[in-house]
């Protein structure tokens, strides 16, 4: 649900309010002793909220490129140069 901002225009109070974007703008200040006009004020926006673990390419990877990964790491190909594993320092 999007999250408006109102002014009172009797007490100059502003305030957030959670409301569908169905729902009809408030009209009367939520203070009890105040009760005066609101305006719905013009927001900035929402910007992106991140939660969780973490956003990277490797969260979204298939499952044959994982099983693939996990094997080459096991077994490393030999290195051009001669018949040594991926540490030789012939290729660099």
């Amino acid at each position: 649900m999007p999250t408006y901002e109102y002014r009172c225009e009797k007490c100059n109070k502003v305030f957030d309010v959670f409301q569908k974007m169905s729902d009809r703008p408030l009209s009367e200040c939520p203070d009890k002793k105040c009760g005066g006009k609101i305006s719905r004020l013009i927001g900035a926006g929402a910007g992106f909220i991140f939660k969780g673990s973490g956003f990277y390419a490797t969260d979204y990877r298939s499952t044959n490129y994982k099983k693939r990964e996990r094997e080459e790491k096991k077994d490393p190909a030999p290195c051009q140069g001669c018949d040594k594993k991926k540490d030789c320092k012939v290729d660099q």
